[in-house]
């Protein structure tokens, strides 16, 4: 049964209303602009997004944002997009604020079965309200959750056809942890190759981890997002 997509709209087929999306990407830099450009087309609203990001104004998830799809925003850097900050001002949005290690320690630990951890960051801050603390070794630690999402939408640089994912220098960023902690998995990516052909040493994601492989049709360039192929 092949994993490759001929769309978005194929690759998009078990996103539903209320899903928990996660969403690869630092900025628009690793993020799967095909995708979301699909899911910025599919009647679904309620969304729940985890990434780093909502996108930038009128670019990536900023697009979502703007339709009014998503519900709740889970990330770290909030800022890069001022429609979120207005969209919460307005009551639009809820937002939840992780600092950028708990987030992707977060997501790693729904993809590692560990319930949820402990950790320093965030002590005494207003991000550490209504967490559970405890003392380890005399100093103050707060408790996080693991994270897991239904989908997670993630991009890589190769893919074979079985599914096996080797990522670009930092456009790797959260995509490899998101892989792991969702119930389905559907990689966009510039090139996809014959089973064998890549390196096992340089595959980051295995083929068990991935349902759909899609073929990026939007790009990432000095000049902006650009359609491609």
């Amino acid at each position: 049964m092949t994993k490759l997509l001929k769309d978005g709209t194929a690759a998009l087929k078990a996103v539903k209303t209320g899903d928990t999306i996660m969403v690869g990407g630092f900025g628009l830099i690793g993020a799967p602009l095909t995708l979301i450009d699909a899911l910025t087309n599919k009647d679904v609203t309620d969304l729940t997004i985890i990434s780093n990001n909502l996108g930038e104004k009128g670019k990536g998830l900023g697009i979502l944002l703007g339709q009014k799809k998503i519900k709740k925003g889970i990330g770290s850097y909030f800022t890069s997009n001022r429609d979120v900050g207005d969209a919460y001002q307005r009551g639009e949005i809820e937002l939840e604020l992780l600092p950028q290690g708990t987030l992707s320690e977060s997501i790693r630990a729904g993809g590692a079965g560990i319930g949820g951890y402990y950790t320093k960051t965030g002590v005494g801050t207003d991000l550490a309200k209504n967490k559970e603390e405890r003392e380890i070794n005399g100093e103050t630690y707060i408790f996080e959750p693991a994270i897991r999402a239904n989908i997670a939408l993630i991009r890589a640089w190769k893919s074979d056809t079985l599914g096996n994912l080797v990522y670009y220098k930092t456009a790797r960023n959260f995509n490899p942890v998101m892989a792991t902690a969702a119930d389905v998995v559907i990689a966009e990516v510039d090139e996809i190759v014959e089973a064998g052909e890549l390196s096992p040493e340089a595959i980051v994601t295995p083929h068990l981890f991935v349902d759909g492989i899609l073929l990026a049709s939007k790009i990432l360039t000095n000049e902006g997002v650009v359609q491609h192929g």
